[in-house]
């Protein structure tokens, strides 16, 4: 899914990135806005991943929300 399907479809699954990143506040996630590089950024900030490990986990959970 690109990044625009995903800023698309966002008010639908940022429940579920909730779910998967409970860290991530409601603030956290109206500025993330479905934007990959935030969302990839916000992790690294709440969970102390480095860019490749947060990256990754990006892509795991983007692809099982893939239409």
């Amino acid at each position: 899914m690109d990044n625009n399907v995903i800023k698309g479809k966002w008010l639908q699954i940022k429940g579920e990135a909730k779910k998967q990143w409970g860290k991530l506040t409601d603030d956290d996630l109206d500025i993330i806005d479905g934007e990959k590089d935030k969302l990839v950024g916000k992790l690294q900030e709440r969970y102390g991943h480095s860019k490749d490990e947060a990256e990754a986990e990006y892509h795991k959970w983007e692809s099982s929300h893939r239409s």
